[in-house]
């Protein structure tokens, strides 16, 4: 028994002896209770950051927001230096939407820049491209642009974009619209086609009769949608009577469209009237024929401003023409122009903004190129002999 009771102590205290060994040293501290599973599991750094990057890769770009569908108005006072190029300069239209730029100017009441900087009538194409591209490192923050180097101007609007600039078209887009912002057309280019056939029409009378295009350069987009306009519109079985001899171009150099009438006239000795959808050339055209005294047999029409054409007009040389305010669509212009660069617009589809004493406009599809944004002006003014006098002066 007493060898039994031995055994058993023996035993008691080896096992004692086992559980002091395997013991912990201090109880582990209570897990906090609201503590969610996944914060309580530390995720090796490679485990976190690939999801990261992953998702920074699918994630998509930053869109611009909607349009609110409020009217966007300005807020006067901020400086923004800003460029209005005409394609070149020394020409009438281009020197009124200088004045109508410089009266938004002062009416914002831009403490920075207003500068009217455009190339010679020789050197357009270069000239222009040379001054968007020196823009940006001149500090210029807005450039407005009458474009006449079609699509060759696109690379240096695209990088002046690149740079932080505002660029917005008027009178004439980039047809690619690379580069370009907005447009500020004077009038849906579509009507234009309708109001010179109409015109031609309304000249030649019921019978109809032929007639030639004299353009200014090959590369102006105005120019180009206006003439495809025309033939389009005279595909109309309403416009069966007229006929579209030739296009051609006097470059809206004064001399050179002169001359290209004249030619018009030995070409086509049954040409009845010379339309001319710029400034230039329908004043030249209208001399040409005063010249060589034939108002009574060749008659011009066009676009035109009525302090030039008032003469040819009361003398017979040219019926009618048309035309809208170019002081009106530089002053439209300089607004659209500041508000995209003072933040205020974004300049996307949908926008509705004050431009001043022109009211509202809303930003919308150039349904006339494949790309592009626009604002409508308007509207066509038809001259004649019963209003040409009063709007001349």
């Amino acid at each position: 028994m007493r060898k039994l009771s031995t055994i058993v102590l023996s035993m008691l205290v080896i096992t004692s002896m086992l559980l002091a060994a395997c013991a912990p040293a201090a109880a582990p501290a209570p897990a906090p209770e609201a503590a969610p599973a996944e914060a309580t599991e530390a995720a090796p750094a490679e485990a976190t950051e690939a999801p990261a990057e992953e998702a920074a890769a699918e994630a998509p770009a930053a869109e611009a927001a909607a349009p609110s569908g409020d009217v966007i108005t300005a807020t006067p006072g901020q400086a923004v230096k800003m460029v209005l190029m005409p394609k070149f300069l020394g020409i009438l239209v281009f020197d009124q939407a200088n004045q109508g730029a410089q009266e938004a100017h002062a009416e914002l009441g831009n403490p920075d820049e207003l500068q009217f900087l455009g190339p010679t009538p020789e050197n357009s194409v270069a000239g222009q491209i040379e001054i968007v591209t020196n823009a940006a490192t001149q500090g210029v923050q807005a450039i407005m642009i009458s474009n006449n180097a079609g699509d060759q101007i696109a690379p240096a609007a695209q990088a002046a974009r690149d740079a932080g600039m505002t660029v917005v078209t008027w009178d004439s887009p980039i047809p690619s619209a690379e580069g370009e912002q907005l447009f500020v057309a004077q009038v849906d280019f579509a009507e234009t086609g309708k109001v010179m056939a109409d015109m031609a029409r309304s000249i030649l009378g019921e019978d109809g009769g032929k007639f030639a295009v004299l353009s200014a350069s090959p590369d102006a987009a105005n120019q180009n949608a206006w003439i495809a306009s025309l033939q389009e519109t005279l595909t109309d079985a309403q416009y069966a009577n007229l006929e579209l001899l030739d296009i051609v171009y006097g470059n809206d150099q004064s001399e050179d469209s002169y001359n290209q009438a004249l030619g018009l006239i030995d070409k086509y000795p049954d040409m009845e009237l010379i339309m001319a959808p710029t400034s230039v050339g329908i004043v030249a055209a209208a001399k040409a024929m005063q010249d060589e005294g034939l108002c009574d047999t060749v008659k011009v029409s066009g676009l035109g401003l009525p302090a030039e054409m008032v003469e040819y007009t009361l003398n017979g040389c040219a019926p009618e023409f048309a035309l809208w305010s170019f002081v009106d669509l530089g002053y439209t212009t300089y607004y659209a122009a500041y508000l995209i660069a003072t933040g205020a617009l974004q300049g996307i589809e949908g926008e509705t903004f004050e431009a001043g004493r022109m009211g509202a406009y809303t930003i919308e599809k150039d349904p006339t190129r494949d790309s592009g944004l626009r604002i409508v002006m308007g509207p066509f003014t038809v001259y004649n002999i019963d209003n040409v006098e009063a709007a001349s002066k």
